[in-house]
């Protein structure tokens, strides 16, 4: 029985149904894939400016960064601005002497700024990204006994949407030393 059943399947699949099924793909015209156009590649000037602002709204320190940027680019791009700062972290002698030899140690810390910029791409007549930033100075000293550096850090990620060729502010805090504060403005400028 079960030999009868293979046969029938096999008789059923070289006759006209299976020839017909192969002449209806070869006959059914085939169909160009539609492809939608890539968006067109844009490239932007970026302008990071960041502000020490005291107490009083006066911008004390102020210093820029740049890059360009494309709507196409689905990598990061990167800002790396800074100074390693040295800190003090122990002593050693070699005797107990007046003449005796002291040795420093270190640590080094980096300060400065980092921008890092992905998924750059045009939302009406803005641009819009994902920026990562961190910035850290030197504090100044509010205790005039203390002889170690203050380290003030600012750390943000944000999704942000900015006009074209305006400045716009883009982060700002408050400092916890002091009644200051810090901001960055950003301003895309289209490259043509």
């Amino acid at each position: 029985m079960q030999k009868s059943t293979f046969i029938c399947l096999l008789l059923l699949a070289t006759t006209g149904l299976g020839h017909k099924t192969l002449a209806q793909d070869q006959a059914a015209p085939s169909q160009p894939m539609a492809h939608e156009a890539a968006p067109a590649e844009h490239f932007y000037h970026l302008a990071f400016v960041a502000e020490d602002v005291n107490a009083e709204g006066k911008v004390m320190n102020s210093r820029g960064f740049s890059t360009t940027v494309s709507t196409n680019e689905h990598g990061t791009m990167s800002i790396r601005s800074g100074s390693k700062v040295p800190i003090a972290t122990g002593t050693t002698s070699n005797g107990k002497e007046l003449s005796a030899l002291v040795n420093t140690q270190f640590q080094y810390i980096d300060v400065g700024a980092d921008f890092d910029i992905r998924d750059v791409h045009e939302v009406s007549s803005q641009l819009a990204f994902d920026l990562t930033a961190a910035l850290s100075s030197v504090a100044e000293a509010t205790d005039p006994n203390l002889h170690e550096p203050v380290i003030r850090q600012n750390k943000w990620q944000a999704e942000v949407l900015i006009p074209i060729g305006k400045q716009t502010v883009v982060f700002s805090s408050d400092s916890v030393d002091s009644k200051g504060s810090t901001r960055v403005l950003v301003t895309a400028t289209a490259i043509q």
